[in-house]
């Protein structure tokens, strides 16, 4: 990928102007979670984002400027929506709030997984052109400050590998190989491969945080409202981490 100098903003995703986006930023895939959060947790939301009903909003919480906006699903969209936030409008700390699968026993509906590293099916960080595999980390700080904040409140918690997927329905092929859940991956969602590489492209920290919403061992699931607008305890997780930036 060729080196982009900033353009000027508005972009053709993000319809807001510059200074209207916070420096600190969190993205649900969803962007109904991004207006839900916005309507309960910040005083004085304002709307900057609209476009592809992508809604993003700046309010304050806790006395800290914070944005939120969605991201839509897959790492090509989190690919667009983080390198235009990174480079464009000068985000430099972004969470990722969103839900995945369960792939181990000992991951629950409803815990939280911190994504210290994403694995992924996906070509996102080769199209880099690095001479060699990229290793996908978040960003320690935000990290030990989210886990520091799940402490607090009492929630429990995991961190360590989780897979980002290319594909939501897998074809039923053969196995071969190891699995990444031998491996031990905790979970699988969509985003984080893209959002870490464009983060360590663009400069910027990156950290996923992820409620469990299913699980791929058990087979238990949470309903789609339910994603929407209860995983309140991940949401107020990073509401503190981001108001301590």
């Amino acid at each position: 990928m060729a080196e982009m100098e900033k353009k000027p903003v508005p972009t053709p995703h993000i319809a807001a102007r510059e200074g209207e986006i916070a420096e600190t930023i969190l993205l649900p895939g969803d962007p109904l979670r991004a207006k839900f959060i916005a309507e309960t947790f910040f005083s004085d939301p304002k709307q900057f984002n609209s476009t592809r009903n992508m809604f993003g909003y700046t309010g304050t919480y806790q006395g800290k400027r914070i944005s939120v906006m969605g991201t839509g699903m897959g790492c090509a969209s989190m690919g667009i929506y983080s390198y235009e936030l990174i480079n464009f409008y000068g985000c430099k700390n972004l969470i990722r709030i969103g839900t995945a699968g369960a792939m181990v026993p000992e991951v629950h509906v409803r815990d939280l997984v911190f994504g210290m590293g994403a694995c992924s099916t996906s070509n996102y960080a080769r199209l880099f052109n690095l001479p060699g595999d990229y290793s996908l980390i978040a960003n320690f700080d935000l990290l030990r400050k989210g886990v520091e904040a799940a402490e607090k409140r009492n929630l429990t918690y995991h961190v360590g590998n989780i897979l980002s997927s290319d594909m939501f329905y897998n074809p039923d092929m053969p196995k071969t190989g190891v699995s990444f859940d031998r491996m031990g991956v905790l979970a699988v969602e969509m985003e984080s491969a893209a959002l870490y590489s464009n983060a360590a492209y663009g400069g910027a920290r990156a950290l996923t945080m992820l409620t469990i919403s299913d699980s791929l061992v058990t087979g238990e699931a949470t309903s789609a409202e339910e994603r929407q607008t209860s995983f309140t305890d991940m949401m107020e997780v990073a509401l503190d981490v981001a108001s301590t930036l």
